[in-house]
């Protein structure tokens, strides 16, 4: 009787540890948001296609908490021919042969992850006979340790916002006794050699009402870009009644203007510059209320320090508003989802604030904040803080080394005040 009552636990037993054993985790990773390629191939929402090329190199990130082994799939459509393709991550690479019409899943093959932090699958296609080796929808990992952490754009979110990877902030902590007059606010930016990615904007002075930095716009050219946003809460600049559209006062001579859309609407200006990456530059934004008229004129003004020559970029006006220099920031972002693979980093320095008298005061502290790619958990390449005597911020490219959101940073002090003569600043 002892017997009949032991066996049937121990087969229970068994039968728990299998069952244990068996357990898998999936998770379907949508090509459409996570992976890059190059010419002719190209990454839409439904993944890669026109994959024609035996150049084409299409990576694929995620990344994972927990190091184990992951069983990879791809989920693709070949419709005409015979291909062979390569799939390669952590020095581990198989081929796949297929004979089409190949569309569903296809098994590649098991992947030992020894480390943390962001994996990186390569696709590369070796022969084919068809137009095309594949169109790939979605890699399909499977794994049996149990990861909360891993991360990857997922199906249903913003692949755009997601390829361009996660913005970044620095919110600049002002003493209560002078938020109330800042009619000048500085800042110096140096981006580090190798940073200066296309994509990027480095925006130095941001305020309540608008935000004033410099982009990398292609290969061959760069801005220094500032812009106001209408107080009439609109993407479409057209709807703006004329009552609350931004004015332009002044502007450089080759300055460019016109109106924006699609995040906020306003008046925006431009100056193609070629900035160097290494090379230091400042960017000054002044605010002059009127209260009779209830308006507020913003003015911005660049500096290459290198050649001691300052620019004047625009000078807009904007109603129903009344007030000084409000909610300091810089931040930095990439607006090419093409480059969301591409690391870059720019450092924010000798911030400085002045009254309608000139009497500067050094800020020295700010707050590490992250945009709603990186809230989501859909990237975490991301990172701010301090270094001596300047901030910076890093984002894209999926390091692994990320800060942790919403700390408070404090940079030495320079004690280096602008020294600027207001009224020899160009007026065009």
């Amino acid at each position: 009787m002892n017997l009949f009552i032991k066996i049937p636990a121990i087969l229970f037993a068994l039968l728990f540890a299998n069952n244990v054993m068996a357990q898998t985790y999936t998770d379907t990773i949508p090509l459409g948001g996570n992976a890059y390629t190059n010419a002719p191939a190209a990454i839409t929402d439904d993944g890669l296609t026109s994959w024609a090329s035996p150049s084409t190199i299409t990576s694929i990130y995620f990344r994972i908490n927990v190091p184990q082994t992951f069983d990879v799939s791809l989920r693709m459509q070949a419709p005409k021919g015979k291909s062979e393709i390569s799939v390669s991550a952590n020095n581990t690479t198989f081929k796949k042969q297929f004979q089409q019409p190949v569309s569903g899943v296809v098994h590649i093959g098991k992947f030992n992850i020894a480390k943390p932090g962001y994996v990186k699958i390569d696709l590369k296609g070796i022969s084919k006979t068809g137009n095309v080796y594949a169109d790939v929808s979605d890699l399909i990992i499977q794994y049996t340790k149990k990861d909360t952490g891993i991360v990857y754009v997922k199906h249903g979110s913003s692949f755009h916002f997601g390829r361009r990877g996660p913005s970044v902030h620095l919110r600049y902590d002002v003493p209560e006794n002078l938020k109330n007059n800042i009619s000048w606010f500085y800042n110096e930016l140096t981006i580090p050699e190798g940073n200066d990615k296309p994509g990027s904007y480095f925006m130095a002075d941001g305020f309540g009402e608008g935000y004033f930095g410099m982009q990398v716009n292609s290969e061959t050219e760069r801005r220094i870009l500032f812009s106001v946003w209408s107080p009439f809460d609109t993407d479409d600049p057209k709807s703006i009644p004329d009552s609350m559209k931004i004015v332009l006062l002044k502007k450089g001579e080759a300055v460019n203007t016109n109106n924006f859309g699609g995040e906020g609407s306003g008046g925006q200006s431009f100056m193609r510059f070629n900035w160097k990456a290494g090379n230091t530059y400042g960017f000054l934004l002044h605010a002059e209320p009127d209260s009779i008229h209830r308006t507020t004129a913003y003015t911005a003004y660049f500096k290459d320090i290198a050649a001691a020559k300052w620019y004047l970029i625009a000078s807009f006006k904007r109603p129903q508003t009344t007030t000084y220099i409000t909610h300091l920031y810089s931040f930095l972002e990439n607006f090419i989802p093409e480059t969301g693979n591409e690391t870059r980093m720019g450092f924010y320095k000798n911030q400085w604030i002045a009254n309608n008298s000139g009497e500067w005061h050094e800020l020295i502290n700010a707050t590490f904040t992250i945009d709603a790619t990186a809230k989501g958990g859909y990237r975490k390449d991301y990172a701010g803080g301090v270094d001596g005597d300047k901030f910076f911020l890093k984002n894209d490219g999926f390091f692994n080394e990320f800060v942790q959101p919403y700390q408070s940073f404090k940079r030495h002090a320079s004690n280096k005040k602008p020294e600027i003569i207001f009224a020899q600043l160009p007026q065009q």
